[in-house]
Formats: structure tokens, C-alpha cells, sequence
């Protein structure tokens, strides 16, 4: 499993007054979607996020995003060191994910930019 990177995971409650701060000091454009009722939107290694209070809860129980480039290799070698498949593989509108809790209890989220079989 290769990590190609990882994204700042921030909640905001103004995700139109967020984006062009984050654009200017990414030096890049947002990629934006929604995920279950959740804005997103992703500017350079940041990772906005911004949406009901219950689903941001649950959003910042994950420590990171972790970028790879598989995600079917990263939950065989996740789980091959005892980390705990929490959700996924799953399709997201940028690629697939999964979240993961490692041995130590912290929780990521994994990432791969591959569109689903």
C-alpha cells in the first residue's frame, strides 16, 4: 500500500466564506460534492466539511484523510496488521473509501481516487 498524502480534516460552519480563504492560501480550486447531507469541499491538502451538527459529530471522530493509490490493497493491509474495518470499501464521488480504527483506537479515513468497478 502506497500513501500518496494526507488531508486536514476541517469543519466549518460558513462553507462559502471557507472556500475562497482556503482557495487564496492553497493556491488552488475546490473540488466540491455532498455526502449525506454533508458540503465538501476539497482544496489543496484540506479537506472542508460542513453540515448538521449530528453528521459534523460523527465527521470529527476521524483524525485524518489518507490518501492512497488503492483502496482494496489498504483495507487487506490494514486489516493483515489488526486494524478494524469500520465502513467500506465504498464509492464516494472523488474515488472510494473506507475508515479504518487502528490497534492504537485512533480512527482515519482511507482514500483512493480510483472510480468503482
Amino acid at each position: 500500500m502506497e500513501i500518496l498524502g494526507a488531508s486536514l480534516r476541517v469543519c466549518v460552519d460558513d462553507m462559502e466564506t471557507a472556500v475562497p480563504f482556503y482557495e487564496r492560501l492553497a493556491g488552488g480550486r475546490a473540488l466540491r460534492f455532498e455526502r449525506g447531507g454533508v458540503q465538501v469541499a476539497a482544496v489543496g491538502c484540506f479537506l472542508l466539511m460542513s453540515g448538521p451538527a449530528s453528521e459534523l459529530e460523527l465527521l470529527r471522530r476521524v483524525a485524518a484523510t489518507i490518501a492512497v493509490d488503492d483502496v482494496d490493497e489498504a483495507h487487506r493491509v490494514l486489516t493483515g496488521l489488526g486494524a478494524r474495518i469500520i465502513a467500506g470499501p465504498l464509492p464516494t464521488p472523488a474515488g472510494r473509501n473506507l475508515i479504518a480504527a487502528h490497534p492504537d483506537g485512533v480512527v482515519y479515513e482511507y482514500v483512493d481516487r480510483r472510480p468503482p468497478a
